[in-house]
């Protein structure tokens, strides 16, 4: 008979375990639930541990005895259920419990058992467990009795309508004549039954309605809240994205500042010289920020301009520094007193025959106060070169010393000795050197 129950048992959990994976539901929520159990009794465990002698172990299952169970499980609140189960168990009541041995008496009890059970965790979870606690009552062996069932249980949620549980319950009489406290243990499937219930789910409220910057753009929708903005840009203000003061709408440069007079563009350079038109007084001309933007001026007009020109408010040529071109005539009268100066063999002392070539260019120096002269000292390689250099030098200092003391200011004459730095001929003949011992004479009106 027990062989033939435990089969029927098995064969049902199979069938609700088929029937659940046919469906995809949503974790239970408050429906229903069936539910078939497998159960056993241990009478043993309990007698052993209350006795002095026998060992405090637990009872085998082949010491225990089998039965099941159909069950219905409602929740009531949140984590806590309501179930009531009836229950078919296969034990001998009256021989075992109560020593009453008759062929008449029936070897099993039918039992009903209405709980509470509180879980740990919300029902959603994929595993949970509770505590149950409820009144077992029936017939045990022909005799009615009742208990307190007490106990403790895990269940695993697997195919959300479909659930494993286990069970262990201490089951404590409430009729001593009729049966003996036990144990009790349990597996088995419930199942969820009925519609499921869409969850309510409160809609939120609706944001208020806040415009803070009264630009029209209500809060939610305003990225920039506290500052007046246009729709089109999400309640921003315009941007300005150049930071020249003039928004991107207005201005024709808006990723380049500029000024509002140019509609947001740099102040213009025409003649790309580098100084905008601003502050340019030659804006189509190339100059220079010193003339304000205007070329170098040429004052006198005579084609050189005036940081260039000697002689910038009189006319002259290129070749003269934009001087006036020295007449022929002047230029060969001093080149005719620099070829006659002579002096003692090695001093810088003047022979007397220079004298009247000297008196012809002090007349032509004192005819025009424009004229400036420069005399230049010059000598072979023979003797060292310090020695030349500071032979030449005086020697150019004598002629100056020379038109001096004829009344020419110091001003217009420069004298210098270069020694033999600049020959004209080739200082190893004599002839080449006679020619390299020179004084020169250059006539200049700058």
């Amino acid at each position: 008979m027990k062989q033939k129950l435990t089969l029927l048992c098995c064969f049902t959990l199979i069938t609700l375990i088929s029937f659940s994976q046919k469906k995809e539901k949503h974790a239970f929520e408050d429906r229903s639930m069936l539910g078939m159990h497998i159960n056993t009794l241990d009478f043993s465990t309990i007698k052993a541990w209350r006795s002095n002698k026998a060992p405090k172990t637990l009872s085998g299952f082949k010491k225990q005895d089998l039965g099941f169970s159909l069950s219905y499980w409602k929740m009531v609140y949140k984590n806590v259920d309501f179930s009531g189960k009836a229950t078919l168990l296969f034990h001998d009541y009256a021989g075992i419990d109560r020593n009453t041995y008759s062929s008449d008496l029936n070897q099993f009890a039918f039992i009903i058992e209405p709980t509470v059970n509180a879980y740990l965790f919300d029902a959603e979870n994929k595993y949970n467990a509770f505590v149950t606690a409820g009144l077992g009552f029936g017939t045990f062996s022909n005799k009615f009795g009742a208990y307190f069932p007490g106990g403790i249980g895990l269940m695993a949620n697997f195919q959300h309508d479909t659930k494993v549980m286990i069970q262990t319950q201490y089951q404590a009489t409430l009729s001593k004549s009729v049966l003996n406290d036990n144990l009790a243990y349990s597996i088995g499937l419930v199942q969820n039954i009925g519609k499921e219930k869409p969850k309510v789910v409160t809609p939120p409220p609706p944001p208020p309605v806040v415009d803070r910057d009264n630009d029209g753009v209500l809060d939610v929708s305003d990225k920039c809240p506290d500052v007046a903005g246009i729709e089109k840009y999400q309640g921003c203000p315009i941007p300005d994205t150049d930071g020249d003061g003039l928004n991107d709408e207005k201005d024709k440069c808006p990723s380049v500042a500029g000024t509002s007079k140019y509609e947001g563009c740099p102040v213009p350079d025409t003649d790309g010289d580098g100084i905008n038109d601003d502050n340019d007084k030659c804006a189509t001309v190339k100059g220079l920020a010193r003339y304000q933007g205007c070329a170098i001026p040429d004052t006198d007009g005579d084609g050189v301009n005036d940081e260039d020109d000697k002689c910038p408010s009189v006319a002259g040529i290129a070749s003269n520094m934009g001087c006036p071109e020295i007449e022929k005539a002047v230029i060969e009268k001093v080149n005719y007193a620099a070829k006659r100066i002579q002096y003692a063999l090695g001093s810088a002392k003047i022979l007397p025959a220079s004298f009247k070539s000297l008196n012809e260019l002090v007349t032509v120096l004192k005819g025009d106060n424009s004229l400036n002269i420069d005399i230049e000292g010059h000598s072979d390689n023979e003797g060292g070169d310090e020695r030349n250099k500071t032979l030449s030098q005086e020697r150019a200092e004598s002629v100056k010393k020379y038109l001096m003391d004829k009344g020419i200011d110091a001003s217009r004459i420069v004298a210098q000795g270069f020694g033999s730095e600049k020959p004209i001929a080739d200082n190893k003949t004599e002839a080449g050197r006679a020619l390299n011992r020179r004084t020169e004479m250059k006539v200049r009106n700058y």
